[in-house]
């Protein structure tokens, strides 16, 4: 059968998506041992898992970028979760890091505000989660600040400021939150989780991996895989298993 032929006979094959929006925190997660990576592992044959971080990115510019991403003629049926995870930027010290800085009220605001366009577009609270910023080992990036010439230019007790109202925005909004910024502090020792005291080592990414996969487990593994197994392909009459 000639594959013009085939293509015609059979159904187009669609991959339902999980996009991960955020910051260089998702950027980071196909790396080696990464989150995304993990969860795109977990979901072949299932979903295409879609990296949308941007390194260095606020809630301020993501807010500008998102409908450009999923439009109003997205499918919202393909789309299987959304992640939003900022913060790790917006809460930078005004004073020391204007650029990335967006005040808390905002970065609140802008949360709500991309939820609200999902919403718009058909894309269902349940499928949205909000991940809040994880903890800021302060002595740990002060040396990465430092050996570029600059200074400690956030906070732990401000970056958990934006944890809470992320989580509160999810409690408003009706969607799940990933509340990584406590979660990693119940362990004293949360710094062994981070890999300049910002983002995340490979038991950070392993620790967040599981937190996520236990949260978004139920409404994707139970998504059908597409394509038969191997050993269910009639061998005599491929086109009846395939087209």
């Amino acid at each position: 059968m000639a594959l013009a032929e085939a293509g015609a006979r059979g159904r187009l094959l669609r991959w339902p998506r999980v996009v991960l929006f955020g910051d260089s925190i998702t950027e980071y997660s196909f790396q080696e041992n990464g989150w995304g990576a993990y969860l795109a592992e977990r979901l072949v044959r299932k979903c295409d898992v879609v990296n949308r971080g941007i390194s260095g990115y606020n809630t301020r510019w993501a807010k500008l970028i998102l409908p450009r991403l999923i439009t109003e003629s997205t499918n919202a049926d393909s789309i299987a979760a959304v992640t939003i995870f900022f913060g790790a930027n917006d809460s930078a010290l005004k004073e020391l890091n204007p650029k990335q800085h967006v005040p808390l009220e905002e970065y609140a605001a802008n949360l709500k505000g991309m939820v609200q366009y999902l919403k718009s577009v058909d894309i269902t609270a349940d499928r949205i989660l909000l991940i809040t910023p994880p903890p800021l080992h302060e002595s740990a990036w002060e040396k990465a600040c430092l050996a570029k010439g600059d200074k400690l230019n956030r906070c732990n007790a401000t970056t958990g400021q934006y944890a809470q109202a992320c989580v509160q925005v999810a409690r408003e909004c009706g969607t799940d939150v990933l509340d990584l910024w406590s979660l990693m502090q119940k362990n004293q020792d949360f710094s062994s989780y981070l890999s300049d005291g910002l983002h995340l080592s490979t038991k950070g990414n392993s620790f967040l991996a599981a937190q996520l996969w236990s949260q978004l487990e139920n409404k994707l593994s139970a998504l059908p895989s597409l394509l038969p197994y191997w050993r269910d392909v009639d061998h005599m009459n491929p086109e009846a298993s395939l087209l």
